[in-house]
């Protein structure tokens, strides 16, 4: 009884079994090839992972667009570097910083999980009322907050140094591994909260509101605690890229990035975990090649600068056209995906 248990569940739950062996593979060859350029794409890539991961944790559930996603990132990433650097840094950093800050030092880890905690408060704070918006009011609304805390990110001169870059460091502060494990970790989790009470009342809130309200789900309230999560896993990841990167500025989570996020998710599916992680590697691994094409055509005297979004808008453009659902279909990619794979094939033979 005990063993048909364990391959039930086993078989329910090979999508992310096979997403954690596949992101594992991926990181033994790149660890193998001991190429510093190719870790360092890897490393940024499985960063990305999470950002997208907590993204898809909410919009992927819920439906709802949610552009101030990647403010709460950018909070995590300055709270969380703030908090790492030493006084001595923070005063040649960011000389006119509050003196109650600079005096703040802690380890990376726990740095890190108090930049999450910290943007997830905010969140908390400040979205309850936008939960109660739908559509396109919605949607503008999160823009709007995007763009006030882009704002504060920018210039906030005593807190984020301004407009000018703030350093954390010389070299980066986390690793290969450390990122690797952060990656899956998450992954594991947004797999199984989909799966969870609170998952299942999300997406029943987004397939049809007032049918949920009516069957006793809190619409807002399911909103809110899952945007909170989000917010608190994208302000982890916006820690972690802080530590890497070591040199950035409130605009380096702003736009562009949540493009690139928005990009994957589109593309690879927003209602399935595995759908987004195969978006991620199919635009990663595209936007790669296209930033090598386009030096590289310069050089023959075409000015190729910009091809990559160029590319990346039209992409989103056709899914939208003509896969609304990306890649997967809204579907997990598991053991019952290949079985129907094989279905033909059995009854060719």
């Amino acid at each position: 009884m005990n063993t048909l248990a364990v391959k039930d569940w086993l078989f329910r739950n090979s999508t992310i079994l096979m997403l954690c062996v596949i992101l594992l593979l991926f990181g033994a060859f790149f660890w193998w090839l001991n190429n510093p350029a190719l870790e360092h794409l890897f490393i940024v890539t499985c960063i990305t992972l999470i950002f997208v991961m907590g993204f898809q944790l909410f919009m992927g559930n819920s439906g709802i667009l949610a552009w101030s996603y990647i403010g709460f990132v950018g909070i995590g990433a300055f709270v969380s570097a703030i908090c790492s650097m030493t006084p001595q840094l923070k005063q040649m950093s960011v000389p006119i910083m509050y003196p109650w800050l600079q005096n703040i030092h802690m380890p990376l880890p726990l740095a890190l999980l108090v930049g999450a905690l910290f943007s997830a408060l905010i969140a908390a704070i400040v979205v309850w009322p936008i939960m109660r918006l739908t559509g396109a009011v919605g949607v503008i609304t999160h823009f709007a907050l995007l763009i006030v805390i882009n704002v504060l990110l920018v210039q906030w001169a005593q807190v984020t140094n301004g407009p000018r870059n703030f350093t954390v460091g010389m070299r980066p502060l986390v690793g290969f591994w450390t990122v690797l494990i952060s990656a899956l970790v998450i992954m594991v989790f947004v797999y199984f909260f989909k799966q969870s009470s609170l998952g299942l009342r999300l997406r029943a809130s987004r397939d049809d509101r007032f049918s949920a309200s009516t069957s006793g789900v809190n619409v807002v309230a399911v909103r809110y605690f899952a945007f909170i999560i989000s917010c608190a896993i994208g302000a982890y990841g916006g820690g972690l890229m802080a530590h890497f990167i070591m040199d950035f500025t409130g605009h380096t989570f702003y736009m562009a990035e949540f493009f690139v996020i928005l990009s994957m998710i589109v593309i690879g599916g927003p209602m399935s975990v595995s759908g987004v992680f195969f978006g991620l590697i199919l635009v990663a691994a595209g936007r790669y090649g296209l930033r090598q094409f386009e030096p590289f055509m310069t050089g023959y005297g075409f000015n190729m600068t910009g091809t990559t979004e160029i590319i990346l808008s039209i992409l989103m453009i056709l899914f939208l056209i003509w896969k609304p659902y990306g890649i997967s279909g809204g579907k997990e990619f598991g053991l019952e995906t290949i079985q129907g794979w094989l279905k033909p094939l059995k009854k060719g033979a």
